[in-house]
């Protein structure tokens, strides 16, 4: 399958009349796979973790976002592919649209897969996902080191499939937490939530 194949449902859910969301046209790799954690304040504030694999990325909502800590466990459940374009997005969504309400870049890097087999083997990203366990490291503004995804349910159990996220105990971990997300700054342009809202009914004002 290819990167446009896999948008389907992502375009299906959007207008791109009425939404500045990129619609995705680029299909292949980057050079160095990326990763982006979003904050988004749409029905329920939360974070979006998206690891790239297969030229798209693959996403998850995180309700407490990552952490550095390896006591934490994270619940991540997983969303539809996004474009890789995806990972620069900031801006408003509009009220009514899917997935209206704010977003921010809180993190943004590169990842490098780490999962292996019994034989010390690389697996592909995507196959580790599908089976349910993928490895990788993260070199991003905020979040550095070893983290882990692993499946604690699938559809056929309860009906939607959920996600643990976990740092691995390595030189990068802390007791940190995350930071609350109405005031956390984004990566790429320093601005919180409010601000980039604030910005946004300026210019439509």
């Amino acid at each position: 399958m290819t990167a446009t194949d896999a948008l389907g449902r992502y375009r299906g859910k959007r207008d791109f009349s009425k939404t500045a969301e990129p619609k995705g046209g680029r299909d292949g790799r980057t050079e160095q796979p990326i990763f982006v954690v979003q904050i988004h304040d749409a029905s329920t504030l939360h974070f979006d973790f998206r690891l790239e694999a297969d030229g798209v990325l693959k996403s998850w909502a995180v309700p407490k976002g990552p952490s550095s800590n390896p006591h934490d466990k994270r619940l991540a459940m997983p969303t539809e592919d996004h474009p890789l374009e995806y990972a620069d997005f900031e801006g408003v969504i509009a009220e009514g649209e899917y997935g209206g309400g704010t977003v921010i870049v809180w993190d943004a890097g590169t990842c490098r897969n780490l999962t292996r087999d019994k034989r010390g083997r690389e697996i592909p990203l995507a196959e580790a996902l599908d089976r349910g366990h993928a490895s990788f490291w993260l070199d991003g503004v905020k979040l550095r080191g070893g983290y882990a995804l692993t499946r604690i349910r699938t559809k056929k159990d309860e009906g939607r499939e959920a996600w643990l996220l976990v740092k691995e105990a390595d030189r990068y971990a802390s007791t940190h937490g995350t930071p609350a997300p109405t005031r956390a700054r984004s990566a790429l342009t320093g601005r919180t939530l409010k601000q980039v809202a604030a910005e946004a009914a300026a210019k439509g004002s």
